[in-house]
Parts: structure tokens; sequence; C-alpha cells
């Protein structure tokens, strides 16, 4: 039904999600052979509905998506939206970086819910960097948000951030195998992370102490890989968040937790 409805707000040149109203006004032959393509290929062809309208919306912001980046589903919006209460302050939120930040969704969405903040956007991929751009451009945020080609930290030396984030790959090869077809139009770099999941968390873990400000936070999604990451960091004190939306699979672990869990503990 959601992708029934998008596709025909699409169909209808409509810049915003369909309403109830819109049912009530008459399909011209137009409109009704656009919305007709573009069920066909949904059905038959397994395109996703946003790839197919180039649009979607993550923490009340319109972004535009192609087939360079993964759709923005992640329910770390909700906590964008609660500007992570109650685990910073967030009048005190000067830097914040996204890793693997994609179409950029979660970047923006973080440098409106701080606008005294300055947010890196960081990816390996210069095609999601470039869906990046657009996004940044079209919500007013490129003296805010700087986009950064980097694998993980490594173009970040010396920074230091009050919130890191990351929705990055964790799906691992039996899972991935056994997806439906629609994740195949999605850039397979970002969904997988190697045999068990875990390659991309395991970097995370590693690094993220020695660029967390002195009170920052390390958020990451990692979701159905959230019982292995539970299995091989046994002793790591992470907040599993729930979200009243549904979803999870997202933990939270703070600069102090992670400092006294040492370097021992962060590898698996």
């Amino acid at each position: 039904m959601d992708d029934a409805a998008a596709l025909l707000a699409h169909a209808r040149r409509l810049q915003r999600p369909l309403q109830e109203k819109d049912l009530a006004l008459p399909l011209s032959a137009q409109v009704q052979q656009r919305f007709a393509g573009l069920l066909d290929r949904r059905i038959h062809a397994r395109v996703p509905a946003v790839y197919l309208t180039h649009r979607c919306w993550f923490a009340g912001l319109p972004m535009y998506i192609d087939e360079r980046v993964l759709i923005p589903r992640s329910p770390i919006a909700e906590l964008i939206g609660q500007r992570f209460a109650p685990w910073v302050q967030p009048e005190t939120v000067r830097r914040v970086v996204d890793l693997g930040t994609g179409s950029g969704c979660i970047a923006l969405a973080c440098a409106k819910a701080f606008p005294a903040a300055r947010v890196d956007a960081v990816d390996i991929s210069p095609d999601a960097l470039a869906v990046a751009r657009i996004n940044r451009a079209a919500l007013g945020l490129t003296r805010r948000v700087r986009l950064v080609k980097s694998d993980f930290f490594q173009a970040l030396q010396g920074c230091r951030y009050d919130i890191i984030v990351s929705n990055p790959p964790y799906v691992g090869t039996a899972e991935f195998n056994g997806l439906p077809a629609e994740y195949g139009h999605e850039p397979a770099a970002a969904l997988r992370a190697g045999r068990d999941g875990m390659d991309a968390v395991r970097v995370l873990l590693r690094e993220a102490p020695l660029h967390l400000s002195e009170n920052g936070v390390l958020i990451v999604e990692v979701g159905n890989t959230e019982t292995r990451v539970r299995r091989a960091f046994p002793r790591l004190p992470f907040v599993w968040l729930s979200f009243a939306r549904g979803g999870g699979g997202v933990f939270l672990l703070t600069a102090a937790a992670l400092r006294a869990a040492g370097a021992r503990q962060l590898r698996s």
C-alpha cells in the first residue's frame, strides 16, 4: 500500500506524499499510463519504489535517492528526531561524523537537528558522495556538512567528534544470499560485511575511541547481526536502543565505556 501511494504520487508529479484528498481527483490518461508503467517495474522487475520515484523522506527531510546508494530505512532517524536524548546534551554538540553516509541522510538530518554543529559525511564510494552532494545542496547545508571520501577514519586523523554515528554494512554472506530480489538493486558493497557481517563493526569499535570527544557517544546500527555482536564482545556495556516506530539492532556506547573497555575487549 505504501509503495502504491508513493508511485501514484510520483505519477501525478506531486512534490509531497499522497494525501487522502488526492484519491478523489480523476486520473488523466497520461497519469494512468505512468502509474501502470511504474507498477509493472515494481511488480515484475522487483525494483523498489524509492528507486522508481527517486524520492523518500528521512527524519522529516526529502531525499533524492538512486541505485548508487542504499534506500534510507534506518531507525536512527527516530534518534535524530529526539536529538539523541538523553544520551547527549544537544547544546554541547559541535562535531558529528556519519560513517558510511550513502545518500547523506543521517549526516544531513543531524545537521538540521544540531544547527550549531559541523558534520562530516564520510563514504568510500565516490558514487555515494555524488548523491549526498545533491541532497546537501537541496537542503542548503553546504557550509556545515563536509563530504569526505574515506575508508572509515583514514582521512579523519586528528579529528574528534561529540557524536559518531554509522549505519555501516552489516550483512553476512548467508544472509545476503537469502535476501529478497529487491535488494539486488542496492549497492552490494553497502550491505555486505564479510562472512559474519561484522567486518565494519570491528573497525568502528577499534577506532572510535581515538575519535570521540571526552563525553562523546558512538551509535551504530547492526541490524540482524545484533546477536553476533553481543556474543563477540560480551564484556562491552552496549546500550541496545528501542524505537517507538519499530526497528532495532542499534547500539550506543559512551566514550568512557570504550576507554574503560581497553583495546583487548574491542577485538573479537
